[in-house]
């Protein structure tokens, strides 16, 4: 027995071994004979369509071990990509179980042409043992291989076992063939679970990787445990298990023992209805249920049933893997801000994983999930440094991240402390105002930490901070600050003690001024300040008595008021500057004068600030996944040369801003990479120098990251004749973002110059070619982003005209006769073939056709024949003859003009007996040049002369007309049909059919009388826009005629009226009546005895403007 496998070590990738080094049998695995194999794993067969070129293979791997199964095809002889599926079992599609379990991967070699498919099992567990399939698809070949895992685990007191051997201690071993005549049976997870006991189905369920153990548990309650036994009513039965795909169809089918047998389909024991969802076939002996857009709802039990016999299957419908649509943004924000991460996937009941560099996140204080739709966001009330990192967001079937950027929020100083000056017991308050009121900070003098005491005061309310000092003394004079906790930030301000003193002995001393040319004096006599921020310049001065001291700049007097001013004291002048300007730059001269005499002295005051925004920001040139961008410097630099500049990009339409470099650059040009090709972008750039940033530049115009295609794909020629040449290819592979705006086609003779065109279309023909040369060609795809590389013919292409033989191909409607009325319309296209292009005629009866009646039009690949309005004249045999040289191919069509017949002639009573008369009559003259198809016969009274129609479709010119009436005399017309319809005439009889009285006769009574009504009209209410009748019946001999009236006024032959008249009932239709048409209506009777009249008030209501209220317009008649 050979050794058991020892297990990699801790963390080792377990590789599958190769096709020529087959993985040893696990330990405890029973030999099987050569023609046997193990239940419920299939041998490793593939179909011979040869599509993989290497196959994964069977191994034995140790569990918490890495497994990784490779597989190659060919895809050499595919027109585009094929479709690879790993599978468990029959029907588990892992493909949307990737994960962290299961990875997958997929590579492509362009020069070999192979795709490389890999799965890896990320620390085997005991579920993934089993038999696999991994499956390809292109079009129409498939080829497919299966492979088995066995897992080798470590048993306490037992050492190391394989799956199978465990799972034979728990009752659940594969049954084997009892007799090889016997067919061996696959056991499955319902097996096991049949013969398990159930203390054992949650360690089973654990094994086979089975979710949904209460689901399946209340399926094996429904499945009978009997020994199979052989049907009548199925030949075949359905099949344990079918797996679809959500969203795709499914057939069941069965084969049935007697074909005339009536059989039901249920669903989880429901009868299942025929439907759109639903379709039942019926072929034969077999039964097909076809499942449409199957859906969850259709992950159940059906059943097949016919009288007592059932077959049974289960239809688990598979997932697909969410994918996401709209990836995550990187987001730059400051310390407090709210930050909130938005995804969105392509299923709205999709679970998302969020995780910061690899750490999953949980819903806590910090982080919140929010979910809308499609849409998941990953939101942070207030960010911190703590949160700068990478996040990641997770699917079923793929990934995104983002990076989330926090920079330390700065303080604002609202308002500053300003200077103060005080006499011995009055109170000094310092106060300042910073930005965030959140802030505390401490108070200092000369440097010494302030401490809080009867007489000093410490406040905080808001964003303002005091320090109040009551009853001032001497000692309290000096230089305070406040400071901020946790910025490096101070805000400063000097107390000043003024004293009184009396001098009683006056001198005179010249006046004389001090400048101190160390501290903020870059060189002498020029002091630098920094825009915004303040200056105070003291200088001492001294000369007695005190002298006079004046601050110019040019021949402006500073005040001692204002934003720029002088603070005079004993021996000193303060030269204050409050948020200093670019303005406030310049020469500022000093004089100090005193009855002793005069000094002067000259400050340069120079202010520095951060530089303008670059100017005319640009993209200069884009590839695929780059762009270069440049700039023009800031036309001022802020009095100190610039450093350098911070470039920052982003998406058009975004708000979010992401920086570029953190470091300076000090170019004027820069490259951008890591951008998406098809997405604009805009670009903006701050200039930085000593002082500080600049304001952003203004943003550069909209660019898109593209680049040219690949090569057009498949190029060859389609025709070739004498002078040309027709080429055909497909797009390219690589599209891209740009698209294709089109081709240039060049060509030239071999061995000499191209020359070249453009097309739009995957098509073009090259004329002007010389004949009998070899002639070069090649394809390029053109778009924004320029050429792509050219597709080239293998090689040279001889042209010269290839002689094809003339055919006609006369479509099928054509073979027959072709019928048409007689004013309708002719198009006929009559497709052929042949080369050089064929001479084609027409001709009609022999001779050649007459263009003035029939138009003519010919193509390189039909002929069409036109006539807008047929006549009788244009039926007729029409010649089609294609020739090219001696080869001719000929067609004959026949086209027959039809139209209506003329009367039948000679129509005459023959016979008349007892009730009947015998009609009979000649075809007419003019048959509509078609064949008679039968008669129509009508019969009128004399007395009535009214028309009714005895006998339709007779197809004899002879017939028996029945059941007239006694004392009666008759004529008869007759109207001959074709298939346009009947004539527009009828033949008259040339003689009538009196029907003699038998019997007693009685002296004839005069019926003549004068019209009398004998039905009234009715007064009616209707509702405008809806037809309405009013009737009303009459008798009267002779027959009356009739009038109608509305206000006294005829209404003659008005469309919108319609008046009927049948056997004396009359009626007046009324066509959608309006308000206006209400009114008296009067029915009218006249004959040669008198007249009679009848009336009606016919009220129409509509719907006002106001809807609470009706306007009815009523006409009465009387």
């Amino acid at each position: 027995m050979p050794e058991p496998k020892k297990p990699g070590a801790k963390g080792e990738k377990v590789e599958a071994p190769p096709a020529d080094k087959p993985a040893e049998d696990d330990e405890g695995r029973d030999e099987l004979p050569e023609d046997e194999h193990v239940p419920g794993e299939e041998p490793q067969m593939s179909q011979i369509s040869g599509l993989l070129v290497a196959k994964p293979q069977s191994v034995t791997a140790v569990k918490g071990k890495n497994v990784t199964f490779v597989t190659k095809v060919d895809s050499s002889q595919m027109l585009r990509k094929p479709t690879m599926k790993w599978l468990k079992g029959k029907w588990m599609d892992l493909g949307s179980k990737a994960g962290k379990h299961l990875q997958f991967k997929e590579t492509y070699d362009r020069n070999t042409k192979i795709y490389t498919y890999e799965m890896t099992i990320v620390k085997v567990v005991d579920g993934d043992a089993g038999g696999y399939r991994c499956e390809v698809t292109s079009k129409d070949k498939c080829d497919s291989c299966t492979f088995d895992i066995s897992v080798e685990v470590e048993v306490l007191g037992l050492g190391t076992r394989t799956r199978t051997a465990i799972v034979n201690e728990l009752g659940l071993r594969r049954t084997r063939r009892k007799q090889k005549e016997e067919p061996e049976i696959d056991v499955d997870v319902w097996e096991i679970l049949k013969n398990a006991k159930p203390c054992d189905y949650e360690k089973i369920a654990f094994e086979y990787g089975i979710t949904d153990l209460r689901g399946l548990l209340k399926r094996l309650k429904k499945m009978k445990k009997v020994e199979p036994k052989k049907s009548d009513a199925f030949l075949k039965k359905l099949d344990p298990a079918y797996s679809v795909e959500k969203g795709k169809k499914i057939q069941l089918s069965v084969e049935l023992a007697d074909p005339n047998a009536q059989v039901k389909w249920l669903r989880n024991g429901q009868e299942i209805k025929p439907s759109a969802k639903y379709i039942f076939e019926s072929v034969g002996g077999i039964r097909k249920l076809t499942i449409n857009k199957c859906t969850l709802a259709d992950d159940a039990a059906y059943e097949c049933v016919i009288g007592e016999e059932k077959s049974f299957t289960e239809v688990f419908i598979q997932e697909p893997p969410v994918t996401i649509t709209k990836m995550l943004d990187d987001i730059h924000v400051v310390v407090g801000e709210k930050v909130e991460f938005e995804v969105e996937v392509s299923d709205e009941g999709a679970n998302v994983k969020w995780k910061k560099d690899g750490v999953e996140l949980s819903r806590d204080g910090k982080y919140r999930f929010k979910k809308d739709g499609t849409k998941h966001w990953l939101i942070i009330n207030e960010a911190t440094a703590e949160d700068i990192g990478t996040y990641y967001v997770y699917t079923s079937g793929g990934e995104s991240k983002g990076e989330l950027e926090v920079e330390e929020k700065e303080l604002e100083v609202l308002q500053s402390i300003a200077d103060l000056t005080l006499k011995a017991a009055e109170q000094a308050v310092f106060k300042c105002e910073v930005s965030d009121e959140k802030v505390t900070g401490k108070w200092f003098k000369d440097g010494v930490e302030v401490i809080p005491s009867d007489r000093i005061k410490m406040t905080h309310i808001g964003r303002t901070h005091k320090l109040v000092i009551d009853d001032v003394k001497p000692e309290d004079a000096g230089d305070y600050t406040f400071v901020p906790d946790g910025y490096a930030l101070s805000i400063s301000a000097k107390l000043n003690f003024l004293e009184i003193k009396i001098d009683y002995v006056p001198r005179q001393e010249p006046p004389k001024i001090h400048l101190d040319t160390t501290g903020s004096f870059v060189n002498k006599n020029t002091i630098i300040v920094v825009a915004g921020n303040k200056l105070r310049f003291d200088v001492d001065i001294t000369g007695e008595p005190p002298p006079t001291v004046c601050w110019k700049k040019g021949d402006t007097i500073s005040e001692a008021e204002g934003r720029v001013r002088v603070e005079t004291r004993k021996n000193l002048s303060c030269f204050v500057i409050e948020g200093a300007e670019r303005a406030d730059e310049g020469l500022y001269h000093i004089t100090v004068t005193n009855p002793a005499g005069e000094d002067k002295a000259d400050v340069m005051v120079k202010i520095v600030d951060v530089p303008d925004p670059p100017e005319n920001v640009k993209c200069t040139g884009v590839g695929e996944d780059s762009a270069s961008v440049q700039w023009d410097p800031p036309k001022f630099d802020g009095g100190v040369p610039v450093k350098g500049y911070l470039i920052e990009r982003k998406k058009k339409g975004s708000s979010r801003w992401t920086k570029l470099n953190f470091d300076i650059y000090e170019s004027t040009t820069y490259e951008a990479k890591k951008m998406i090709e098809g997405v604009l972008y805009e670009m903006r750039v701050f200039a930085v120098n000593g002082i500080g940033m600049s304001q952003p530049s203004a943003s550069s115009k909209p660019f898109m990251p593209i680049a040219p295609t690949s090569e057009p794909t498949r190029l060859t020629v389609d025709d070739i004749t004498d002078g040309t040449c027709a080429l055909k290819w497909l797009p390219p592979e690589r599209i891209g973002a740009g698209g294709i705006d089109g081709y240039i086609i060049e060509y030239c003779v071999e061995g000499g110059e191209a020359r070249g065109g453009l097309c739009c279309r995957n098509s073009y023909r090259v004329r002007g070619l010389p004949v009998g040369e070899k002639m070069l060609f090649r394809v390029t795809a053109v778009n924004i982003a320029g050429r792509s590389p050219p597709a080239v013919m293998a090689q040279a292409v001889t042209i010269r005209e290839i002689v094809e033989r003339p055919k006609i191909r006369l479509p099928r409607q054509l073979r027959t006769k072709y019928i048409k009325r007689v004013g309708e319309k002719v198009n006929l296209v009559i497709p052929f073939q042949g080369k050089p292009r064929p001479v084609v005629t027409w001709l009609k009866d022999g001779a050649p056709l007459d263009t003035g009646l029939v138009n003519i039009r010919t193509s390189d690949m039909d002929t069409i024949l036109f006539i807008r309005q047929v006549a009788r004249e244009h039926s007729g045999q029409y010649t089609l003859s294609v020739q090219i040289e001696n080869m001719e191919d000929k067609v004959n069509l026949e086209i027959q003009i039809v139209d209506k017949p003329g009367p039948p002639i000679a129509v005459t009573v023959t016979d008349v007996w007892g009730f009947n008369a015998a009609l009979e009559w000649k075809p007419p003259k003019d048959n509509g040049n078609c064949e008679i198809t039968g008669y129509t016969i009508q019969k009128a009274d004399l007395k009535t002369k009214e028309w009714f129609t005895v006998l339709e479709h007779n197809r004899r010119p002879s017939c028996t007309v029945s059941d007239l009436v006694m004392g009666n005399e008759y004529t008869f017309r007759v109207f001959s049909e074709n298939i346009c319809g009947m004539s527009d005439d009828a033949g008259i009889s040339k003689n009538t059919a009196a029907i003699a009285k038998t019997g007693t006769y009685i002296l004839e009574k005069d019926m003549c009388s004068s019209p009398k009504f004998i039905t009234p009209l009715v007064d009616r209410s209707v509702i405008a826009g809806y037809s309405t009748a009013i009737s009303c019946a009459v008798r009267g001999h002779p027959k009356p005629k009739i009038i109608w009236m509305k206000n006294k006024m005829i209404i003659g032959e008005d469309p919108k009226y319609l008046m009927q008249n049948n056997q004396g009932v009359l009626t007046l239709n009324i066509r959608k009546p309006s308000l206006f048409d209400g009114g008296k209506y009067t029915c009218k009777a006249i004959n040669d005895l008198g007249e009679d009249e009848v009336e009606c008030k016919l009220e129409v209501r509509g719907m006002a403007k106001n809807l609470h209220q009706l306007q009815c317009v009523t006409l009465t008649m009387t």
